[in-house]
Parts: structure tokens; C-alpha cells; sequence
């Protein structure tokens, strides 16, 4: 996930860059660096664990992943808070496509983000006055496609400094992917390529580097999030087509109303039958909507593209790079096209 600062109406812009400078400047200065906090004694022993594997896979991202060399990750911060921002995205009732907000430099994403909840929430309430179905959702991280690095790079967050080892590596690799490359039109392209360098990097650092325990437990949690993926992909499909379909409004929302009811049964069977009773995903199947499908499109409909294209690039990470950043650069159709290849 990158952040930016979005060119709004005079009304608005006021209130929202505020918002957004002074939490990302409140942030930055909550960071203080890593070496620092383990030179302290009273530093707590699983918070010295964690930072110590995380400038691991930091010199890891570096020498094998060839990611940026800068000052990013080398500081943390204790937010006191499970977010690091809460986004919003909306749709429209009976579509798919994520309403876009545009940004000075950084062009047009697909979601708001805000430092508070409430203020997240609020917003979230004047999009659905406008008939959109939204969803608001906290992330842990994100990137400033390496602007920070002029003020210390990007900080390590309480938000995720505890995740399991398979997890960290990949919410590391896939943030300072962000600075690798980015168009500026097109967030699909951009989430895409860092979840690609997200898993293919966090398997090879838990092949190379961790122990048996950590790739068995990634490995699990990999084959639900396929499985999870494969569920919500069939059904997002069914949706497009139901939408698609020369029928009635009122017809399209009932027979959207049986999907999502079969698909919570489908859930259930799931996690019951194979996941153990793992409830990782209830929440997501709770609030599933127009909104969270097309989310989830974003950050995975276009992976298997970019892998493909690592493979064609011999798994030569700054080939692969290079060419990730020759597509970027190209029209937003021209890049789709050439990506999707064979």
C-alpha cells in the first residue's frame, strides 16, 4: 500500500491535507531508530527478537531482492494503535469498479486514507448517502514511494512488527517494492507487482533463512489465502456477469442477495471442513460487498502476470525491476497489454 495526498475540492482540501500531513508528520516523529532501542536494557525481549529480525530481512531485501538501499525500516514506531491508517473504498451498488480519488504527483488510486477511524467512518457515511457501497478497513502499513527517506525512510509500526516471521518478510518486501516502481494511474498495476514481490520474496528469504516451524507455518497460511482467494475470485466472476446482464435493478439486487448468501455458506463450509474452524476470515465474509471484492482485484488479479514476467526475465530480480518500470512508464493501455503477453 503507497499513500499520497489527494488534490480535493477547495471545500475539502483544507481539512484532508491537514489530515494527512500532520499524521504521517506524527508518525515520523513517534520513529526513533532501531540500534538505539537495542542498545536499551529494559527494551522488552519479544519487541528485541522482532526488531532483530526485521533488519534481517531488511539486509536481506537488499542483497538478494535487490529492494532499495536507504533508511527505510532502520527506525520504529509505537503508534499506540492497531492501524497505521484506515482507508476507504466505494462502488457503485450494482458494479465492481472502485471509485478513484486523484493526487498531485501520484495520480489516481482507489481508496482515501485517513489517520483516524472516526474520521475514516465518517466519510465512509457521506459516500453511502450517495448510494456507493464502501468499506473502511486498517492497514498496517504503507509506503511513501520513498519520500520519507529525505526524513528517515519509512519506520517499522507496532502494527505489524509482530507478525509472524513469513509475514513480516512479505509486508517488508511488498512496501519497499512500492518504491521500486509505480505508475501513477494505475493502482491494480502498482499492488499487483508488490504482492508478486511480496511472495516470491518471502519464500525465498523462509527457504534461505528460517526455520522448518516458520516455512511449515507460512506454508498453511499461504494455502488458505489461495483457497480464500479462489472462493472470492469465482464469486466476484459471478457477480461481473450477474451486473453485466440485461435485467431489471431490482432483479440484480436479489439475485446479488442469494450470491452473497451462498457464498457465506460456501465460507462455512469451508473453514469448517478444512481450515479446522480457523475464523481468520470472518470479518471479510461479514462485511463482503461490492466494495471488498474490488479490493481484493486490486492486489491480486494481475500477480500472475507479473510472475510470468519474472520468469521471463530468468528470475533476475533487477531485470525483472527494469522492466516493471519500462511498463509504468507506458499508457495505461499499452502497459495492460504488454504485461498480459505471452
Amino acid at each position: 500500500m503507497f499513500a499520497a495526498l489527494p488534490l480535493l475540492s477547495a471545500c475539502t482540501q483544507t481539512a484532508y491535507l491537514g489530515q494527512s500531513v500532520g499524521g504521517h508528520l506524527s508518525l515520523m516523529a513517534a520513529a526513533q531508530p532501531v540500534d538505539k532501542l537495542l542498545a536499551q536494557p529494559e527494551l522488552a525481549a519479544d519487541l528485541r527478537e522482532r526488531l532483530l529480525l526485521s533488519q534481517r530481512l531488511r539486509s536481506y531485501s537488499i542483497e538478494a531482492l535487490k529492494l532499495p538501499d536507504n533508511d527505510s525500516y532502520r527506525r520504529y514506531a509505537e503508534l499506540g494503535r492497531p492501524a497505521a491508517v484506515w482507508n476507504v473504498v466505494a462502488t457503485g451498488e450494482l458494479d465492481l469498479t472502485l471509485k478513484t480519488w486523484c493526487f498531485p504527483v501520484m495520480g489516481c488510486v482507489g481508496y482515501r486514507g485517513y489517520f483516524k477511524r472516526a474520521d475514516a467512518d465518517a466519510y465512509a457515511e457521506q459516500l453511502r448517502g450517495e448510494g456507493l457501497e464502501v468499506l473502511v478497513y486498517g492497514v498496517p502499513a504503507y509506503s511513501t514511494l520513498g519520500w520519507s527517506n529525505f526524513f528517515g525512510g519509512d519506520p517499522l509500526l507496532n502494527t505489524f512488527i509482530k507478525y509472524p516471521a513469513g509475514e513480516l518478510a512479505g509486508m517488508l518486501f511488498h512496501e519497499l517494492a512500492h518504491q521500486v516502481a509505480y505508475a501513477a494511474d494505475d493502482t491494480q498495476f502498482n499492488e499487483s507487482f508488490a504482492t508478486l514481490v511480496e511472495r516470491r520474496g518471502a519464500e525465498a528469504w523462509l527457504q534461505a533463512q528460517a526455520s522448518p516451524a516458520e516455512r511449515a507455518a507460512y506454508g498453511l497460511r499461504l494455502q488458505q489465502r489461495e483457497q480464500f482467494r479462489a472462493l472470492t475470485g469465482a464469486y466476484r466472476q459471478r457477480l461481473a456477469e450477474l451486473y453485466g446482464k440485461g435485467l431489471t435493478d431490482e432483479a440484480k439486487r436479489a439475485a446479488k442477495a442469494t450470491l452473497l448468501q451462498d457464498l457465506r455458506l460456501d465460507y462455512a463450509r469451508l473453514k469448517a471442513e478444512e481450515w479446522g474452524g480457523d475464523a481468520a476470515y470472518d470479518g471479510w465474509f461479514a462485511r463482503a460487498n461490492n466494495a471488498s471484492f474490488a479490493l481484493l482485484s486490486a492486489y491480486s488479479d494481475l500477480t500472475p502476470a507479473f510472475d510470468a514476467l519474472l520468469a521471463r526475465q530468468g528470475h533476475d530480480w533487477p531485470r525483472f525491476y527494469a522492466e516493471v518500470k519500462r511498463l509504468a512508464a507506458l499508457p495505461k493501455h499499452s502497459r495492460r497489454t504488454e504485461l498480459l503477453k505471452k
